[in-house]
């Protein structure tokens, strides 16, 4: 039994919990910048988990006119100690600028996830008329809303076909592989 067989279920645990809670401040930051509605039950959730902290740090760190500035230090705090947990528990060594461009390119990844996901899942949701799905269809809507809105603003009208979600899932796609590899480049200069 080596080093990997402890450290493996640790590094498990870690990334499960702080990716899920990174998440969902994220999820509540992305709400709150575009107004999403937050009478929504899982908006409420979102609110519910993600106060405590906060509410902590916004005592001290105010906002800059839409931007939650404390949520914004909340997720690159946890994602840090997130990927800094996650090293020291495989041994490897970093610096603190690496740490920095690691969780900073991890969050914009995840950002561009978030947008991926909600577009398909609005997709798929159209093609559905369930009243139960109305809370989720409202969300999705909400985030991903002004993206779309963008393209729609950028693309010649076609008659009733949207291709909107179709050029903002390139967008998202196109952005996130001109992103995130200098940024891993970068890291590893830093290293």
């Amino acid at each position: 039994m080596g080093a990997n067989y402890y450290s493996d279920p640790v590094i498990f645990l870690l990334d499960t919990v702080f990716s899920f809670y990174i998440l969902a401040v994220l999820l509540r930051f992305l709400l709150q910048w575009v107004g999403g509605d937050f009478y929504n039950p899982i908006s409420q959730f979102l609110v519910k988990i993600t106060h405590p902290p906060l509410r902590l740090l916004r005592r001290y760190i105010p906002a800059i006119g839409r931007v939650d500035t404390s949520s914004i230090i909340l997720l690159v705090s946890l994602q840090m100690l997130s990927d800094g947990l996650t090293l020291l528990v495989t041994g490897v060594s970093f610096s603190l600028a690496a740490l920095t461009l690691l969780s900073f390119s991890q969050l914009v990844s995840l950002l561009i996830n978030v947008f991926v996901f909600a577009i398909f899942a609005r997709a798929i949701l159209s093609w559905l008329t369930s009243d139960t799905l109305n809370g989720v269809s409202n969300l999705l809507y909400s985030v991903t809303e002004p993206l779309l809105a963008g393209c729609r603003k950028i693309l010649p009208d076609l008659g009733g076909i949207d291709l909107a979600p179709l050029v903002a899932l390139m967008g998202l796609q196109l952005a996130k592989m001109l992103i995130i590899p200098p940024l891993q480049q970068l890291i590893s200069l830093v290293g």
